[in-house]
């Protein structure tokens, strides 16, 4: 490593290169014990400070996602043994973005950006949600339509969305909103139950090539194309969880 003094403190995230040079000016930081100057360049083993503080170097962004199998639960609880950081033993802490029922199986996302997180669930940024869902008895063309055109539940209604029937049992549907087992719930409140749900798509990712049970990192490409979508989405306020 051989880098400039600004650029090594912008690099662990602690703050601008401007700031970093306004820091080294006011005599806050040292190397080595050595008050710094600006010019200074930074060499594998030496001892930045500022404050008389070490910093902190920043922790790389990890991006995965997991076909979830049925009966894992995501939580970061490691008390519930069915709990979904046991299940993909990463080397890093990183944390489920939402959530899929127990039941549920499917495409989820876990990372330890907290910033995408907030922006992928906020309720107003309108990302989609792609589900093929089973019931226990056949589908009318009266539940499609009142899936499609919004279901009273937890005090509110639910947003209109699209919905098309694939076989006698089973429909497709895509939500733009996360509310507590939406889907489950719109579906009680028709007299139906249930029976299998799987999350397909989430956003411009979809579990094609990703066998259930099995997770991979992100392409750069994925990664690119989700800040691109989130670029301008709000990471505060009007919180929905990413649920089914």
């Amino acid at each position: 490593m051989n880098i400039s003094l600004n650029k090594y403190i912008s690099e662990t995230g602690f703050c601008s290169r401007r700031m970093a040079d306004k820091y080294i000016e006011e005599g806050r930081v040292t190397v080595n014990g050595k008050e710094a100057k600006k010019g200074n360049r930074v060499f594998e083993n030496d001892i930045v400070l500022i404050d008389g503080e070490p910093l902190k170097k920043k922790i790389a962004p990890v991006y995965l996602m997991l076909n979830k199998p049925k009966g894992i639960t995501c939580t970061t609880d490691l008390k519930d043994k069915t709990n979904i950081i046991d299940f993909i033993n990463y080397k890093s802490r990183i944390f489920p973005v939402g959530r899929l029922d127990k039941l549920s199986e499917g495409l989820i996302f876990l990372t330890n950006d907290g910033d995408i997180v907030n922006k992928i669930l906020r309720a107003g940024n309108m990302h989609e949600k792609e589900y093929v869902v089973t019931t226990d008895k056949p589908i009318t063309i009266d539940f499609i339509n009142k899936m499609r055109n919004g279901i009273p539940m937890l005090g509110t209604v639910t947003k209109k969305c699209f919905v098309k029937q694939e076989g006698e049992k089973r429909f497709r549907i895509i939500l733009t909103q996360g509310l507590n087992r939406q889907i489950r719930r719109m579906c009680a409140a028709l007299d139906y139950k249930v029976t299998s749900l799987k999350r397909v798509r989430i956003m411009n990712i979809t579990l094609q090539g990703l066998a259930p049970g099995k997770w991979r990192h992100f392409s750069k490409d994925e990664i690119e194309e989700i800040n691109a979508m989130v670029m301008h989405s709000s990471k505060t306020a009007d919180s929905e969880s990413m649920g089914e």
